[in-house]
């Protein structure tokens, strides 16, 4: 037997051994429970053969025998809590397997090789991960009525959609190795029993916290979670080595599949992370928060790998991999699976409604610079100038008063630097305005943007899959968005207005253009070129009050800052 095969064997016993303490836990929970009735079941049957008779005897019987009944009642409570509730499971895309038997063919060569089971379905994530998830819960609750599909125990397999579309075949087959290696430890009985244990367990607690429960049903509910509390607190350090250990003999026993090749993978694991995260920090969030989403952020990913390994001479060598096939192509419908994914992140990360509308539509990368990038500085210039209105401060043409222009922003800001000034007013009024706009627009990434997103039916899975919602597994609660950027200070706000002010009046007056940069987003080409000098001049005028280095970049562009200026 080979290191190999000897360190699978130990992390699997080791996992099994967890897996029955877990279960020891179980049982031992249980014995308390039914202890009560035992007892009373000894002295009745004491009393029957004639022993420890008397009336002292008979109110021990009957007190033992009431205190059994209250217990199995609450036992049954806790039980049905725990078997009633809903785990909560990850929002997903469905891959059908008609939709992708390419993907399908490749995940049950690679189970082959690795000796485990197949997985019994595969879905998208919009993230950079993968893993396998457990979704029993859902085909025992169907009841006997069910499919016969929906009894499969193998778990589903969850795969990041960036790495679809920036890793190669051979690259997504061999990072999906020690995953799908996990299927063979998910098949054990006891593993599987503890897991599900400790599922019902964690969903017992979150069923009990959730709000909107009257006293009736609230009570019961609490106490289960009470309960649930208690032994989810005696079960996690043996449910968190079981999980190690778990993932100890998967890894081990994928060693044997394309071990090389996963070394080099893991790189673009790294890389597709950076890149993933910047297409949602800096191109993505513009876009959701002027209510557009991006369709393809997927095919995103690429060019901005793309455009990194063109800036960046240690990543040239990422880019020969171009010429080989991408995973995507696993697909039948790439484009569907995109923008289904794409949906998901827009509602995960921001929020949203699960379906277009007013306020709330896709838009291609070509459209980018004119739907988003455009419109995002003339609604910033524009709440900028109403900020001024309601501070007091006049126009700066003396021709026509209504008329907006850059010279009036600089002329208020010039020598406004330092605590106290009309700057730090103008930062205070508008993140004032900002909060009230995002308050105002729930579904948005506002208060609220949780709610927003349920109820509605969202995109087919990839290659016409199940309409189904994916976000309705979370329940009826607000969604756990994940916040993107930190909130924005009052003077970043400033900074970021000011100097959609200067790009609309360059767009105006000096024929500049409306771009867009895959790594930093929004951007002003002037020329042709993208100009990324605007920051600090801009700054200089925000924080110190010093209108010359933006005056010099004015003239070096062309930009006239006394012409009105277009805004929304």
């Amino acid at each position: 037997m080979s290191g190999i095969d000897v360190g699978e064997e130990l992390g699997a016993r080791a996992a099994q051994a967890r897996a029955l303490a877990l279960l020891r836990i179980r049982s031992r929970a249980l014995a308390v429970a039914i202890l009560p009735a035992a007892v009373a079941v000894v002295l009745f049957a004491a009393d029957a053969q004639g022993h420890l008779a008397g009336p002292a005897w008979d109110a021990v019987r009957w007190t033992v025998l009431g205190v059994a009944v209250v217990v199995l009642l609450v036992t049954v409570l806790v039980a049905v809590s725990v078997a009633r509730a809903r785990p909560a499971m990850s929002p997903t895309v469905p891959v059908p397997e008609e939709g992708a038997p390419d993907l399908y063919r490749l995940v049950r060569d690679l189970a082959d090789r690795l000796d485990v089971p197949a997985p019994s379905a595969i879905a998208l994530t919009p993230d950079c991960d993968s893993w396998l998830e457990d979704r029993t819960h859902r085909a025992l609750r169907r009841g006997p009525g069910a499919p016969a599909e929906a009894a499969d125990t193998a778990p589903v397999l969850v795969i990041g959609s960036p790495f679809l579309w920036w890793m190669r075949v051979a690259e997504l087959r061999a990072v999906l190795a020690p995953v799908v290696a996990g299927t063979g430890p998910s098949a054990h009985p006891d593993i599987a029993a503890a897991r599900r244990f400790v599922r019902g367990l964690d969903a017992a607690i979150a069923d009990a916290a959730a709000p909107g429960r009257g006293p009736v049903r609230g009570a019961p509910l609490a106490f289960a979670g009470w309960v649930a509390r208690l032994l989810l607190r005696a079960c996690r350090g043996h449910a968190a080595e079981m999980e190690r250990c778990v993932a100890s003999a998967a890894s081990m026993r994928a060693q044997t599949v394309d071990y090389g090749l996963r070394i080099a993978a893991q790189e673009q694991v790294g890389l597709a992370y950076a890149g993933w995260d910047r297409l949602l920090t800096r191109v993505a969030l513009p876009a959701w928060r002027m209510g557009r989403w991006p369709s393809r952020l997927d095919a995103g990913v690429v060019s901005a790998l793309t455009e990194l390994s063109r800036r960046d001479r240690l990543a040239d060598g990422f880019a020969l991999r171009l010429g080989e096939r991408p995973a995507c192509d696993l697909l039948e419908e790439p484009g569907v699976a995109d923008e289904a994914a794409s949906l998901l992140a827009a509602r995960l990360f921001h929020g949203g409604p699960a379906e277009n509308g007013p306020g709330w539509a896709p838009v291609d990368w070509q459209q980018y610079p004119d739907e988003v990038v455009d419109r995002k500085w003339r609604s910033e210039a524009a709440r900028l100038h109403r900020v001024l209105d309601t501070l007091g401060v006049p126009r700066a043409s003396a021709a026509d008063p209504a008329v907006p222009t850059l010279a009036r922003v600089m002329e208020h800001l010039s020598g406004a630097g330092g605590p106290g000034g009309p700057g730090e007013a103008l930062a205070a009024g508008i993140g004032a305005a900002v909060a009230r706009e995002e308050a105002a627009t729930p579904g948005h990434g506002g208060p609220g943007a949780g709610g927003a997103a349920h109820g509605g039916q969202g995109h087919g899975g990839a290659g016409g899959g199940p309409a189904g919602d994916p976000l309705d597994l979370w329940g009826p609660g607000p969604l756990p968005l994940f916040p993107l950027q930190p909130p924005r200070t009052g003077t970043e706000l400033l900074a970021d207005h000011v100097a959609a002010m200067v790009c609309c009046a360059a767009v105006d007056t000096a024929g500049a253009a409306p771009g867009l940069d895959w790594l930093d987003g929004p951007a002003l080409l002037v020329g042709g070129e993208r100009r990324a000098d605007l920051a600090a001049p801009v700054l200089s005028l925000v924080e110190d009050g010093d209108p010359d280095p933006l005056l010099s970049w004015l003239a070096q562009v062309g930009v006239r800052s006394d012409k009105p200026v277009r805004l929304v």
